[in-house]
């Protein structure tokens, strides 16, 4: 394999991983839709909200990382989507913003807004941001309507490369059904581990914690079974979906070519079955094993090890084994693959250099996760 082709690789591996630690981290935005339907008064709001306030920065960080690896990695990917998609991408900037200000100022004196604006704020977050990042990811499948000509960049009155077909800019992709069911799985998912953090991390000392716990309990019999039903609906319809494979530079439609990618790749098939039985797992030992059980207290980690697992198989099969990601709706030769959108060799051999440092970022977190946990602040 050449040198070129295996960075390309390594680095939609890394992507795809930052991708799958977002949508896990996502459990911050899911513990904020429990603000009107689970936390019952005041009190209860404010112990979820400070349980919650030491982790969200971690989700934001997050997302700019992703963002920031797309770009030096996969230039033109990042251009096309987050440019061309503009408005569905701003609307989630937007909601982002709206999660920083309501945690800087849901509880200061004297507020403009008052504390409940900006809990809802905070719920609109939580439901919206997470449907739409996941109508988002859900393009890399759909594909979106662009154009693309790399002899543009030598065009000194038009150095654009790709070009969107509409005045929609993006938002015509929660139109499509796949897309929306993608986004409703990633609010699941978020809402089943928001509960399950809730659950461990809340302080059962006082009545309303108790209370809070409890009633979190009862609601991820409904959101976790939802969820996986839901994740299951999805699979069905990405398996039999058809995909677009790159042969020679032709790209050319392959029905049921995700299945085979991961039948084909084997590993991949792996690690979604591994995710999958530790999403199982860890909601079976959260709604049958005793509450305070070790493995009972632990299950937040079990399950959200699994939904880190199955989202990185999933996005690393978006364009693994010679598969077009983010194809083209109204051009498929202008279709994005990983050999025509990544940087040059020189920026990922130098990239790859500094992902070295990666383990000691990813220490860094554990070690500030576990100063932080247990520990609530006013928010």
């Amino acid at each position: 394999m050449e040198t070129l082709q295996f960075l390309q690789l390594y680095w939609w591996a890394v992507v795809s991983l930052l991708g799958a630690l977002l949508v896990f981290l996502l459990f911050v935005q899911g513990g904020q839709t429990l603000i009107f339907s689970t936390a019952s008064s005041d009190e209860q709001r404010n112990l979820l909200i400070g349980a919650l306030g030491h982790k969200w920065e971690l989700t934001f960080t997050t997302l700019v990382t992703f963002g920031g690896a797309a770009f030096a990695s996969f230039p033109l990917f990042y251009s096309t989507s987050f440019g061309g998609a503009y408005w569905l991408w701003m609307s989630i900037l937007f909601l982002f913003v709206l999660q920083a200000v309501s945690y800087e100022f849901r509880n200061k004196a004297a507020n403009l807004l008052g504390t409940r604006t900006y809990d809802i704020f905070l719920f609109l977050n939580g439901v919206l941001g997470t449907i739409l990042l996941g109508v988002a990811v859900g393009t890399l499948y759909s594909g979106g309507a662009y154009y693309m000509d790399k002899l543009n960049i030598t065009d000194i009155q038009n150095t654009t490369i790709s070009h969107w077909a509409n005045g929609w800019m993006g938002l015509e992709a929660i139109a499509e059904p796949f897309n929306l069911l993608l986004g409703i799985v990633v609010f699941l998912a978020a809402r089943t581990l928001g509960s399950l953090f809730a659950i461990n991390d809340l302080d059962t000392a006082s009545q309303a914690g108790k209370e809070l716990s409890a009633r979190c309990r009862v609601q991820l019999k409904v959101t976790g079974i939802a969820f996986v039903l839901a994740f299951v609906a999805f699979l069905v319809m990405l398996f039999l979906r058809t995909g677009y494979a790159v042969e020679e530079g032709v790209i050319t439609p392959v029905k049921y070519k995700y299945f085979f990618n991961f039948v084909e790749l084997v590993w991949p098939a792996i690690l979604l079955l591994a995710g999958v039985v530790l999403v199982l797992a860890g909601l079976g030992y959260a709604m049958f094993a005793d509450e305070n059980s070790w493995i009972s207290k632990k299950s937040f980690y079990v399950t959200g090890g699994g939904v880190v697992l199955a989202v990185w198989a999933l996005l690393i099969c978006a364009a693994y084994n010679n598969t077009a990601y983010f194809p083209s709706t109204v051009s498929l030769q202008d279709s994005l693959t990983l050999a025509n959108s990544s940087s040059s060799l020189f920026t990922l051999k130098v990239m790859a250099y500094v992902s070295i440092a990666v383990p000691f970022v990813l220490w860094y977190i554990i070690v500030v996760w576990r100063k932080m946990s247990g520990k609530h602040s006013e928010y």
